[in-house]
Parts: structure tokens; sequence; C-alpha cells
């Protein structure tokens, strides 16, 4: 996928919750919770993350990291209400939230990126968020 070098917001996309794929990632994550089920399943608290693989080319935001020296830092989710459930259509943008860096422990400076993913409904507002750090170690002495 390339990378949008857009200044820290980026385009939106279609981000399609289907029963199926919802179904397919209780039982990855070994669940058998019947929420997850169904024509009214809701997505699992992680599902989310899964909204990236809807995302078309060019949509990733540039965030300047070296990828050989990249550590996936954390990631959070935040819904503002119920859970999205199939059968809904939500609209996906990414927006850099946080920069920052830390001196390493072992010497140098590590580089740190707090990438926010918004979901939207049809009327544009926000039902949930998805907050994603990136580290960047230091390169090497």
């Amino acid at each position: 996928m390339s990378e949008n070098s857009a200044s820290g917001q980026g385009e939106s996309w279609e981000v399609p919750i289907e029963r199926g794929k919802i179904r397919e990632f209780a039982a990855a994550m070994q669940s058998s919770h019947p929420a997850y089920q169904g024509a009214g399943a809701v997505v699992p608290p992680t599902f989310l993350v899964t909204g990236r693989q809807w995302a078309p080319d060019g949509v990733a935001l540039a965030h300047g990291f070296d990828r050989s020296r990249l550590l996936h830092g954390g990631q959070e989710f935040v819904f503002y209400g119920p859970p999205p459930h199939a059968g809904d259509l939500l609209y996906a943008s990414e927006r850099i939230a946080e920069r920052y860096e830390k001196q390493g422990k072992k010497g140098g400076t590590m580089r740190f990126l707090v990438i926010v993913t918004d979901f939207r409904d049809a009327d544009g507002d926000v039902v949930a968020e998805s907050r994603s750090t990136l580290i960047e170690r230091a390169a090497s002495a």
C-alpha cells in the first residue's frame, strides 16, 4: 500500500461490517459467544483492526519511520455507544494524533507516533476509534 504524504489527516474509506467476517474473527479469538453469531452479530472489541483491509492504495499516512526498526507499541479501541453490528457500513480515516521522542535504554533516541483511525457512521458521527502506537527503535551505533 502506498503512503499518503498529507499532513496528518488521511482520506476516508468504506468499512462494511459483514456477519461472516465477525464470525471468522470470533472463531480466530476462540470465542463462541452468541453476540458474535447471526444476523445481528456485534463486532468483538478488537475487530475494527481489520478495517485496514478495506483501505484502498494511497490512504495510509506517511509516518517517515524506518520500517526495519519499527515496532508495534500498543493498540487501544474506544467505542462511543453500542458496538457496530453486521450490516453497518462505516467510514474510516486515519489521523496523526501525537509524535514524541524518548531516550532508549541502550542509547539513542526512540521515536513514537500515535495514529488514530476514526470510524464514522453514515451521519458522520464517530462511533469508534482505534489508537495505534508505533515505535521506531534507535539506530544502531
